[in-house]
């Protein structure tokens, strides 16, 4: 493996699928069977998952909600897909463990940095659910905020397209994909892969991203092994 310790960073819309909202189990149980193999092959892997196929903070406000409100459900949103995910790791028998950054101790551990880290290095996946636990923080920087606490050495961000592309794939036929660029150019370039924050966080910290296509079978394992796939961000190009 090219990697020893990765982040792996799921929206919330993934897990619903073809599905208009909610959890789509096939889903869950195809990210299992990648992760399953991942961490045979001795890597450390730990997950962020998003809350956007149960609820958006931004479209709640939007809609008239008080921002930070909207944020909070949100980040309750991020645990229920967390402990769906840790089921269907499970049954793939592959030992988890949800960390929150809300305190919900009936359903899963308060997050600590050091038990993190500690799980990890026993060949546990440690999910991290409730986003960072402060509003106006979107999962991504959660992602980038996680690896960068936990010390892993890639962000893997598992999407629905195959790559980072200068203008929207699904409506400009035309749209280019970039096979690398640099945080700089994310950033100067407003590319819209991630937000800012969470770019400026790996750049800092000098933690690669690899966007890909989570709905091809393997990716995962391809992506952990080090294989040319989807599109690398990093400091250098």
């Amino acid at each position: 493996m090219a990697y020893s310790r990765a982040l792996l960073k799921l929206s919330g819309e993934a897990l619903m699928g073809d599905k208009p909202y909610g959890i789509d189990p096939s889903i869950v149980q195809s990210i299992a069977k990648d992760v399953s193999k991942v961490v045979a092959n001795g890597t450390q892997l730990a997950i962020v998952v998003g809350g956007g196929n149960i609820f958006r903070g931004l479209k709640g406000s939007a809609d008239g909600m008080d921002r930070a409100t909207a944020d909070y459900v949100g980040m309750l949103a991020t645990v229920m897909n967390a402990i769906s995910l840790q089921d269907g790791l499970e049954r793939s028998g592959v030992p988890t463990r949800v960390q929150t950054a809300i305190e919900m101790k009936e359903v899963a551990e308060p997050y600590i940095r050091r038990k993190a880290i500690r799980h990890l290095e026993k060949g546990r996946v440690v999910v991290f659910g409730g986003g960072c636990g402060n509003p106006f923080f979107t999962t991504d920087t959660t992602a980038a905020l996680r690896a960068a606490e936990i010390n892993a050495d890639v962000v893997f961000k598992a999407t629905k397209v195959d790559g980072v592309y200068n203008r929207d794939p699904k409506k400009f036929p035309d749209a280019i994909r970039y096979d690398n660029l640099t945080f700089q150019e994310v950033l100067s370039k407003e590319i819209a892969v991630m937000d800012s924050t969470a770019i400026a966080l790996c750049k800092d910290n000098n933690i690669p991203i690899i966007v890909f296509n989570l709905f091809e079978a393997g990716n995962i394992n391809k992506a952990v092994a080090g294989k040319q796939i989807g599109s690398r961000i990093s400091n250098s190009s």
